[in-house]
């Protein structure tokens, strides 16, 4: 049965321009017709980026309430259902008050055009400022700059995780072009944390930051982020830390922890705080072991990984962090969109991989199909078929090759689709 908000959700996409023209107009516009809620907000941590942003929130988020703060956060897409991406003073947002504001939004609008992104957006301001929380995180959607999230004027910090190429028909073709799409979130005099950087697009956010007065953090000069013996070493101009590895699995997120504790040293944080940020993150589709559901017992004695990573970077992550796992044949599900570089992700992960079984995201339209996903595949050098689905693709694996590790990637949207039909 469908909940009220997926109704209201649904009708939203009607108010869709035909053309999607980057722009905050239609964001203004709706936000000043709802009284500003933007200008009410609790202290603001912007974060931009092409990976690690969710990662690097969820660690941020885990270290600020370990001091006792009620903490907003807001990110996207949702996984399983959209109220993941509206947290309240730390609780996901309830289904009445979801329908409440989003209804509100609707009325507000008066019909206008406005992307589904761009109201679901300013309805997450109107919970927040009417929420009493001592911090919000706000991640950006796409890009930076013309991101629906990029009105509030003073934030208390900003957050740039590594910037590589992604979304090139709306952020631009080249990694300095995309480097200063995500610099956009950059406000005159507010300090800003960057994760590490090819040296072309830290030379565009460097650039920008100068001509704004904005004091940097810099991976690699302000701040450090290593393993060493089992261990997380974290050191910047305060000190040195010694911390777990991240509970949030994959060498990646080394470097996500880091920019995290970079900024939650810049904001007073305790030891105790920056320990809490790295060991009680949870956030889902990253390297998630899988260890109930439908789909576990269908996957018998193997293990069941899922990861929504989906451009070379992702593609990336997965290769370093299944060569740290123990030895074991390691069979991927993958199920991408048509938007993304799916030879930049099949690159890396083709060595780690001993097979591939390719699915269409069910109920995506810009899926790739199985077809086309297979071919990619092959030509990356990994031996690969098809499915009808994932459960087939995974009890056709676990009756192959019991106690091998399967692994779920290529898309959020695939992730999403897993995690519902697991429940």
């Amino acid at each position: 049965m469908s909940n009220s908000s997926d109704l209201i959700l649904a009708r939203m996409m009607a108010f869709h321009p035909k053309i999607i023209d980057l722009t905050l107009d239609r964001v203004d516009r709706l936000l000043e017709a709802l009284g500003h809620p933007e200008r009410s907000l609790p202290p603001v941590i912007h974060i931009a980026g092409t990976n690690g942003k969710g990662s690097t929130q969820a660690m941020i988020r885990a270290g600020l309430e370990a001091m006792g703060g009620r903490v907003h956060a807001y990110t996207s897409p949702h996984l399983a259902r959209f109220h993941e991406r509206i947290r309240l003073a730390g609780d996901l947002i309830s289904e009445s008050h979801l329908t409440d504001i989003l209804d509100e939004c609707v009325r507000a609008n008066s019909g206008e055009e406005i992307t589904f992104f761009e109201i679901t957006t300013c309805a997450a301001f109107l919970a927040f400022a009417r929420t009493p929380a001592d911090w919000t995180l706000l991640e950006v959607g796409l890009g930076g700059r013309l991101d629906a999230t990029n009105v509030v004027d003073q934030p208390r910090l900003t957050i740039i995780t590594p910037v590589s190429i992604d979304h090139q028909q709306y952020l631009g073709e080249t990694l300095p072009e995309i480097a200063g799409e995500k610099a956009g979130i950059l406000k005159r005099g507010v300090p800003c944390v960057v994760g590490p950087q090819e040296e072309e697009g830290l030379a565009v956010i460097e650039s920008k930051a100068a001509r704004l007065g904005c004091p940097l953090l810099v991976h690699g000069q302000h701040w450090r982020a290593w393993e060493e013996r089992g261990r997380l070493i974290f050191q910047d101009e305060n000190g040195l830390l010694d911390l777990p590895l991240p509970n949030l699995p994959g060498p990646h997120q080394i470097d996500n922890a880091g920019a995290a504790l970079a900024a939650l040293r810049h904001l007073g944080a305790t030891a105790e705080a920056c320990e809490a940020a790295v060991t009680r993150a949870f956030w889902p589709a990253r390297m998630q072991r899988l260890q109930t559901g439908p789909l576990v017992d269908a996957a018998a004695h193997c293990e069941l990984w899922l990861d929504g990573g989906h451009n070379p970077a992702g593609g990336q992550a997965v290769a370093a962090t299944l060569t740290r796992m123990p030895k074991k044949p390691t069979h991927l599900v993958v199920g991408m969109l048509n938007t993304k570089d799916i030879a930049g992700y099949m690159r890396p992960i083709a060595a780690a991989a001993s097979s591939l079984t390719a699915v269409s995201i069910p109920g995506e339209p810009n899926t790739l199909t199985a077809d086309e996903t297979q071919k990619a595949a092959l030509a990356a050098g990994i031996a690969a078929n098809t499915a009808d689905s994932v459960l087939q693709a995974v009890q056709s694996i676990a009756a192959r090759e019991p106690g091998a590790r399967i692994l779920i990637c290529g898309s959020l949207y695939l992730a999403g689709s897993v995690l519902r039909e697991n429940g």
